[in-house]
């Protein structure tokens, strides 16, 4: 398994779990993480987004005020902050089709599904960091392409025609970190 150099990275925890809170700072610091924020709603999670100015976000879906994914939705506005570009890592316990497919649409990163493990989080983290997906801007989308894997010699009907000008390279967490041994 890859090792990255967590501890110049800044990350944003938002649940309305104090318990989960707990439990995902202490496995950040563990991976070596030093600056780990914390917030327990959507609304707190924004305010928080805006003043720590986070690398990356691993938000929780159902919390109140805000969802983790009003969240997500408010922080892809590329004209409403400085940095829509921001990784995040969407958890729930609720990890339907339909709901990853809710979460990959606002423009979430990464789903991961509740109970958490450490593997699970490193793995998320680590794949922000070392692949990072282009932005894509629609006149109904902003965020990371929402396809994995795609082929660039697919030539089918659904094939997206996009001029260079709609993929924004997005490697901003990437070039802060350092990848060791």
């Amino acid at each position: 398994m890859l090792r990255i150099d967590f501890n110049s990275l800044r990350f944003l925890v938002v649940d309305d779990n104090a318990h989960m809170r707990r439990i995902l700072r202490t496995l950040l610091h563990g991976f070596g993480a030093r600056e780990v924020y914390e917030a327990e709603d959507g609304a707190s999670g924004l305010e928080a987004f805006n003043h720590f100015v986070p690398d990356i976000i691993i938000t929780d879906w159902a919390m109140p005020i805000f969802s983790g994914l009003e969240l997500t939705q408010m922080i892809r506005q590329p004209d409403g902050n400085a940095t829509p570009y921001v990784p995040i890592i969407m958890m729930t316990g609720h990890s339907e089709k339909r709901r990853v497919t809710a979460a990959r649409d606002a423009g979430v990163t990464e789903f991961l599904a509740k109970p958490v493990s450490a593997k699970g989080l490193y793995e998320r983290i680590v794949n922000v960091i070392l692949n990072p997906r282009p932005f894509i801007r629609t006149k109904t989308y902003f965020g990371p392409d929402r396809r994995r894997g795609a082929s660039s010699t697919y030539a089918g009907p659904e094939r997206r025609k996009a001029s260079k000008a709609d993929a924004i390279k997005n490697s901003i967490v990437s070039d802060k970190v350092r990848s060791t041994g």
